[in-house]
């Protein structure tokens, strides 16, 4: 069996989101600055207190989350009620600066992993699995992707790659232990790894606040599209896990590469075999 003409489409749109993950030139139209030049101008160890505040943020989170939600698959996610949640814990961050850093990172990390889970459950991911739980935490990192990656690990099945033989231990681990958190433990180090890259994207996010002309209204707006970025990455990633189920990974791949070659919306797709 092969993937209709309406899964080689959702395919290539999630190519499109997967490929294109950046957030610079977003910010910077936004706010009419350029991002880059603030990252590098920040304070010496601000980029490693950012990595320190997102692994503390994701300890425990991933766990709280799934614990309290409703994790029947195929509910319905609501990703306009965490941009607006969001937006208001941008609000804050846009008026108060990186002084707000530790309030405001923790909330909107939850509230994004919320909203990945929600996102995952909507299609089909059964998060009582490890392996689904994990494929929450895998959004950050390939969301969290930036011009500071080695060229080798760009794309998105690299970057799956990556982190395979990581989740992979990890999801083991939790099937015997849970979602806890022991400095050796394998959960730990995965989330060292995702807090590493997820912590580029928070950087451009809260540098985009430091603009002098930045206020509340702005700020909530940066949060909101920082928001709308992984909920998009979510539908993404776990569209492609979907279509993964129902056919065959490999077979996904190569469509997913084929897609390279062919507009779907002008082009006949070639037809691969099973």
């Amino acid at each position: 069996m092969d993937l209709s003409e309406e899964d080689i489409r959702t395919l290539a749109r999630a190519r499109k989101i997967l490929e294109n993950p950046g957030l610079t030139a977003k910010l910077s139209n936004l706010i009419g600055a350029p991002i880059e030049a603030g990252v590098r101008s920040l304070p010496e160890g601000a980029q490693q207190l950012i990595v320190n505040i997102t692994r503390h943020s994701l300890r425990g989170g991933l766990a709280a989350i799934v614990a309290t939600m409703d994790r029947e698959p195929g509910k319905a996610a609501s990703p306009g009620m965490y941009r607006l949640a969001s937006g208001l814990s941008g609000a804050a961050g846009g008026f108060f600066g990186l002084t707000a850093l530790p309030v405001e990172l923790p909330v909107s990390t939850l509230l994004i992993l919320r909203s990945i889970a929600e996102i995952a459950r909507g299609e089909g991911e059964d998060l009582t699995e490890p392996d689904a739980q994990l494929a929450c935490l895998e959004v950050l990192a390939i969301g969290g992707r930036s011009r500071a990656d080695d060229a080798a690990e760009v794309g998105y099945y690299a970057t799956r790659i990556g982190l395979a033989q990581t989740i992979s231990s990890a999801a083991h681990y939790i099937g015997h232990h849970g979602l806890t958190h022991k400095v050796a433990s394998p959960i730990a180090h995965l989330i060292s790894r995702i807090a590493a890259r997820f912590s580029w994207t928070v950087t451009e996010s809260m540098v985009a606040k430091t603009v002098p002309v930045v206020g509340a209204a702005t700020g909530a707006a940066i949060n909101a599209l920082f928001m709308r970025h992984f909920q998009d990455m979510a539908w993404a990633h776990f569209n492609v896990r979907r279509l993964e189920r129902e056919f065959t990974a490999g077979l996904v791949r190569r469509h997913y590469e084929a897609l390279a070659m062919y507009n779907p919306i002008d082009m006949q797709p070639p037809r691969l075999s099973a």
